[in-house]
């Protein structure tokens, strides 16, 4: 099984600088195409994957959707053979989105940019707004089944002890007062610690003490399987990026997440009281 550490999954400004230019590295700015325009880190290739959401997991659309992202990533030049770096503004979801599909095929070397490109800006490293036409690559794929969440997966995991469910949203949809589906609400039984809460103000994750000090006090530690949540798989991906961080060897997203859930009258739901 893979190892997950800060190392494995996140890249400083001075590593990424030490190896931009090589044949071996693609680095993929997630940004609004606008941001891109105005400047980016050289040699990086645009790729917004905001928006491209899937609020049905069954197998025959979460195999067309799965079969479209590997498509767009080939184009980007993604191959197993180079390192991918996903960079945004901060360490943020677009960002963490783009390390879990690659995890998702099995690619082996993934890594976001820690503090994305504030951070490169803040060192003074170089900016560019010369465009790079990316060039197609061959993606070999091993698509691991084990991180990603299906409407049924999470449906048999209500109730269990060993399983615990993540709601990465704001407060408000958590309790229900922010609707974004056709229901309020939450999946039963799930714990409630928002996405933005992995972060430091400086826009990196926080250190490993306070991701585990934080998600300890709410009961979500390495010995259970961890399934996240949000509206569409973006926030969820962010904390099964903190949580392998910390080394959690099984954290599932559920890509579907709440609009497929909560647009779905046949699933439960709970109204939380309160924020836990």
């Amino acid at each position: 099984m893979k190892e997950y550490t800060r190392e494995t999954l996140l890249t400083t400004v001075a590593e990424l600088q030490s190896t931009v230019g090589s044949s071996n590295l693609c680095i993929i700015d997630v940004r609004p195409a606008e941001d891109y325009a105005k400047g980016h880190i050289p040699g990086a290739t645009h790729f917004d994957l905001f928006g491209l959401s899937l609020i049905d997991t069954n197998d025959a659309p979460l195999k067309a959707f799965m079969f479209m992202i590997h498509h767009v990533l080939e184009l980007r030049g993604v191959s197993e053979a180079k390192e991918v770096v996903f960079y945004e503004d901060n360490s943020g979801m677009r960002a963490a989105r783009g390390l879990w599909f690659l995890e998702f095929f099995g690619h082996p070397n993934v890594k976001m940019l820690d503090g994305g490109f504030q951070a490169w800006k803040a060192a003074g490293a170089p900016v560019t707004s010369d465009a790079t036409p990316p060039k197609t690559a061959p993606f070999k794929i091993a698509e691991r089944r084990d991180v990603l969440a299906t409407t049924d997966d999470v449906l048999r995991s209500l109730g269990q002890k060993q399983i615990a469910i993540l709601d990465t949203r704001s407060e408000g949809e958590y309790l229900g007062t922010h609707v974004r589906a056709a229901r309020g609400g939450a999946i039963p039984g799930a714990i409630h610690i928002e996405w933005t809460d992995n972060l430091a103000p400086d826009g990196k994750f926080k250190s490993n003490d306070e991701l585990k000090a934080m998600y300890d006090r709410a009961g979500i530690t390495p010995d259970k399987e961890v399934v996240s949540y949000c509206q569409g798989g973006y926030r969820a991906a962010h904390s099964y990026v903190a949580l392998r961080l910390l080394g959690f060897p099984k954290v599932r997203n559920y890509i579907g997440s709440w609009k497929e859930w909560g647009d779905r009258a046949d699933l439960p739901i709970e109204i939380p009281k309160s924020a836990k």
